[in-house]
């Protein structure tokens, strides 16, 4: 299993990425683990709100390079989270890389702890943050996402509140959840999905949108020689070609 047995207190959920092997990476099994957890919790009536979490020093390092998605199934599972009828809430500890923050950008709330780090790593991939677009272009601060998309740096959780990808962040993340796990439980069914559905009207018509479209270039970019090179240095740890 690539995802923790699912946790039940009081309304909230609790998914787990725990594939801590290859940092909790987009591999084609926890995509379709995940998504079938998600789909339990919208069918079950007890779940008053869902949080996603992490085992281990990385939530989630992106792509799984050895055995990946199939984009549509990624963006299937990233617009499964936004169309969920109930809140969901990154719980960060830990490090985002890539497709990693394309997770946080559908979640409806994120809170995150000092040790927390993110990166839009692809274009040093010869990729790019193409599909995760989907869920982050509607949120982040226009200016943030061409330096982040274009340089591949890496912000701290600070930075990731200013630009929108991270709602609070806090020297304990534990104790920044709490008040909002609270608001949640005491917030009824209906105001929740119906209150979810305002926030994420403009998120949604970006997957309806343009989603085809970004899949055909996801596609594209990672049959790509240049993508096969990015790849290959990465896994054998040295410096692409074209770094100069």
């Amino acid at each position: 299993m690539t995802l923790a047995p699912p946790a039940h207190d009081r309304g909230i959920t609790t998914l787990t990425l725990d594939s801590p092997a290859n940092r909790n990476a987009l591999s084609a099994r926890l995509v379709g683990e995940l998504s079938g957890a998600l789909a339990g919790c919208a069918a079950d009536d007890s779940v008053r709100a869902v949080v996603l979490t992490h085992t281990g020093s990385t939530f989630c390092a992106g792509a799984d390079l050895t055995a990946p998605p199939e984009p549509a199934a990624f963006v299937a599972l990233m617009r499964t989270i936004v169309a969920l009828p109930k809140p969901v809430v990154a719980r960060v500890t830990g490090h985002v890389r890539a497709g990693g923050l394309g997770l946080l950008g559908a979640c409806d709330i994120s809170v995150a702890g000092p040790g927390s780090s993110y990166a839009l790593t692809e274009s040093r991939l010869g990729l790019a943050p193409a599909v995760i677009s989907l869920p982050l272009l509607p949120r982040l601060d226009p200016r943030a996402a061409a330096r982040y998309y274009l340089t591949g740096e890496r912000f701290d959780a600070a930075e990731a509140v200013r630009i929108g990808l991270v709602s609070v962040a806090g020297d304990d993340a534990d104790k920044a959840l709490e008040p909002v796990l609270d608001g949640l439980r005491r917030a009824s069914p209906q105001g929740l999905a119906a209150s979810k559905e305002l926030v994420t009207a403009t998120v949604l018509r970006s997957f309806d949108s343009h989603a085809e479209d970004l899949i055909a270039r996801s596609a594209a970019l990672f049959a790509s020689d240049a993508a096969r090179e990015g790849m290959t240095a990465f896994l054998e740890r040295r410096d692409p070609a074209w770094v100069l």
